[in-house]
């Protein structure tokens, strides 16, 4: 159901002028307890900073111009991850791990027999995408849409590890797999996330090594059987929507902001009911969407333990469901004919949260 639009970016830069934030929020840095790397992973068919054309239309702010370089004047420190655009959870988490510790990328033996690519891929060694990475230096990660699936299985591997792949290759596995890190990670934060799939991949897709594949509902709730929560970490889901309901109990898209390449969609994921291939109920409760994904199945993963977010009362390892956010999928980058000037305000505050915990 979802069509990919290809505008070409010297087009987007002349017509497009960059616009900059509304208002510069207070940040409260005299409350921070700490300060660790922030690591935000693109989604879907997007881009980061190892992409030439990042700085040019930046993933993180669009048309806002670069949200990583306006937090890092406010102290954060933020970097922006490049993995596959198409590939499944797991080959992108691995290359996750290659930028974080600069190293080859190792997508496993098992794995890569599986599903018939080859074992290693970009060498990072040399480049890495932050400084220091360990239980000393722990990260935060933030993840956009299908971003948000990649670093759910990062944050599980490294916590147990795979036994498959070092059963596989014993005297030749990556630490990667090997787990025993789950203290590396402070916090995660999901954005407009498909934790339990989406509706608008409503045809199965047969390579198990795709981003579809694992979107796809059925196989997205069979993934998150396999993720643990870990309770060494503080997790965060933030839902869009933007769409209205009508008097029959359907939703359809809010033009004024949601953008004109997801409206379709949303309109067809806002009066779509059914059962899935393995008899699971898409009913009302997922009509409500964001052009992309049901606002429902971002709200938390299926299998883990989840609680409506209340400032005074967070613990880790639960999800913490934060108030769903007006806005259409791509709102929480900075919008782009719907320029959203509000997010980086909105991460202000998110951040600092994080950072006061």
């Amino acid at each position: 159901m979802a069509k990919i639009i290809s505008i070409p970016l010297a087009i987007i830069m002349l017509i497009f002028p960059f616009f900059f934030p509304k208002d510069k929020p207070e940040v409260n840095q005299e409350d921070w307890n700490t300060n660790y790397d922030y690591v935000w992973v693109h989604g879907l068919m997007g881009w980061g900073s190892y992409d030439f054309y990042y700085d040019l239309f930046p993933y993180w702010g669009v048309l806002n111009g670069d949200m990583m370089k306006q937090l890092n004047k406010e102290g954060y420190h933020c970097y922006a991850a490049s993995v596959s655009g198409t590939a499944s959870a797991w080959d992108r988490a691995c290359e996750l791990y290659a930028q974080l510790t600069g190293t080859v990328v190792d997508y496993g033996e098992a794995h890569s027999k599986r599903c018939g690519h080859d074992r290693y891929g970009e060498d990072f060694t040399g480049r890495a995408l932050i400084d220091e990475f360990d239980r000393e230096h722990k990260i935060n990660l933030l993840g956009h849409s299908f971003g948000g699936a990649t670093i759910r299985v990062f944050a599980s591997i490294m916590a147990v590890g795979s036994e498959e792949e070092v059963k596989a290759t014993p005297d030749n596995v990556s630490s990667f797999f090997e787990g025993g890190k789950e203290d590396w990670i402070y916090s995660m934060t999901a954005l407009a996330a498909p934790h339990n799939g989406t509706s608008a991949y409503e045809a199965k897709s047969e390579d198990i090594d795709s981003a579809a594949y694992d979107m796809y509902i059925d196989n997205a709730l069979e993934l998150n059987k396999t993720i643990y929560t870990s309770p060494e970490t503080y997790y965060f889901s933030i839902a869009c929507s933007a769409t209205d309901k009508n008097a029959d109990g359907t939703y359809s898209a809010d033009k004024k902001i949601m953008e004109g390449m997801f409206q379709s969609s949303a309109d067809e994921m806002g009066r779509y009911t059914g059962k899935t291939e393995g008899g699971f109920e898409i009913d009302e409760t997922w009509l409500e969407n964001d052009g992309l994904v049901n606002t429902v199945s971002a709200l938390a993963p299926s299998s883990a333990p989840s609680a409506v977010f209340a400032p005074d009362n967070i613990i880790k390892g639960v999800w913490y469901m934060m108030p769903v956010y007006r806005g259409d999928h791509m709102s929480l980058q900075g919008g782009f004919s719907k320029v959203n000037g509000n997010a980086f305000g909105y991460y202000v505050a998110h951040l600092d949260m994080i950072n006061s915990l």
